[in-house]
């Protein structure tokens, strides 16, 4: 089964185990799902795709804008193809994003003779100050104006020279980077569910929220303990979808240009924060503790990857002193391979900080919710779910 998601380049992207995750809902009596840290959407769409009924939320701009794309978007694709063509045929104009976010390139050098480098070349800058201003003449309906902005982003996704991230671009053009922009229509499901949206501090979220499953999936900090007070945070990482979305002309600061509004002091998340409260434990496990106990659904399903700040002693501790059943089912990066799936009170591998691991945490808040998934999974799990290229 191939599951035709879409989403850009991505830290801590779940692509991989989407198929994991839609079998653990499987056996679950399941309508609909919170996918509190929607990012990309890709784990959103896939379960669209499943027939559940979704609610998407982040606090990013352009996540905000990726779900109303592929979740609320009630328009077939034939619909959006003369929009898509209209803004292809524009010619490239010399603009902001050109000035801020545009090259030449000096026989392979991206580095300018300012010093700075820069995250497109001049080609596909001129056609996104174009086309951006295009989108808003065009359309006035929201869901259009998101549908044609995913577009526009996943284009530019495709011939960025960057490691995947915007607070940083390469010395030498990645060869993605000469081919020319060119909008597509994104891959849309139109179903008739009512799926939702938000763009909310999850903990307000989850007052008003009741769903059978909520699948987490906080933006961990870093577990390096040498990571210095200043280290960039995922509102920085994308700071350039936000601007795009936006169409604003934020005050910019650094080599890359970054939005000044997405620095540490007013824009981090306290799944991020890395200091200690004055007891001694980490802020963000308290965030997770909190996630927990307050999330209104019948299941909790929490990712984790072992290289995050929280650590997962802190996590068991939490699961113990909220009296909560839980299964765990890991994943190791390497071979892509489950380990095991039980009821457990001890950690499944002792050598948990070996390696990149992604766990999923599978708590039952009430009674035969997440029980009936060890009947599914007496037997060995199905691994032959496959996912497209990234």
């Amino acid at each position: 089964m191939k599951m035709g998601t879409q989403g850009i380049k991505y830290t801590g992207s779940k692509r991989l185990i989407i198929p994991k995750l839609l079998q653990v809902l499987q056996p679950l009596q399941v309508n609909t799902v919170l996918d509190g840290f929607s990012g990309t959407t890709r784990v959103s769409q896939a379960l669209k795709m499943q027939g559940y009924k979704v609610i998407a939320n982040d606090i990013a701009e352009w996540s905000r804008v990726f779900g109303e794309c592929y979740l609320l978007n009630t328009k077939p694709a034939d619909y959006y193809q003369p929009m898509i063509n209209h803004l292809n045929a524009l010619p490239g104009k010399y603009g902001w994003f050109s000035k801020h976010y545009g090259g030449n390139d000096y026989s392979g050098s991206a580095v300018q003779p300012d010093g700075t480098k820069r995250i497109w070349q001049l080609q596909n800058t001129k056609k996104l100050d174009s086309i951006r201003n295009e989108i808003d003449k065009i359309t006035k309906d929201p869901i259009e104006r998101s549908v044609l902005l995913t577009s526009l982003i996943l284009a530019l996704d495709k011939v960025d020279s960057s490691v995947g991230h915007q607070v940083s671009y390469l010395k030498k053009w990645a060869p993605r980077s000469y081919n020319a922009m060119a909008l597509e229509v994104p891959k849309l499901l139109v179903d008739d569910q009512k799926h939702q949206v938000f763009q909310e501090d999850i903990f307000d979220l989850i007052q008003d929220v009741a769903v059978d499953v909520a699948y987490f999936d906080p933006p961990y900090g870093s577990s390096n303990e040498l990571m210095p007070s200043s280290r960039v945070r995922y509102a920085s990482y994308y700071h350039i979808w936000k601007t795009i979305c936006l169409n604003d002309r934020p005050v910019l600061v650094g080599v890359a240009n970054r939005r000044e509004d997405v620095g540490d002091k007013v824009s981090g998340s306290v799944f991020e924060e890395f200091r200690k409260n004055k007891n001694g434990k980490f802020i963000a496990t308290e965030a997770i503790t909190r996630l927990l106990e307050e999330a209104k659904a019948k299941t909790i399903i929490l990712s984790y990857n072992n290289n995050g700040r929280a650590t997962s002693e802190a996590i068991l501790d939490t699961l113990s002193k909220l009296k909560l059943r839980w299964q765990l089912l890991e994943m190791d990066y390497k071979t892509h391979v489950m380990a095991a799936m039980k009821w457990t009170n001890t950690w499944l591998n002792d050598n948990v900080q070996s390696g990149s691991k992604e766990y999923l945490f599978v708590i039952e808040k009430t009674p035969s919710g997440a029980t009936e998934i060890i009947k599914s999974f007496k037997q060995p799990i199905n691994l032959s779910l496959e996912l497209e290229p990234a």
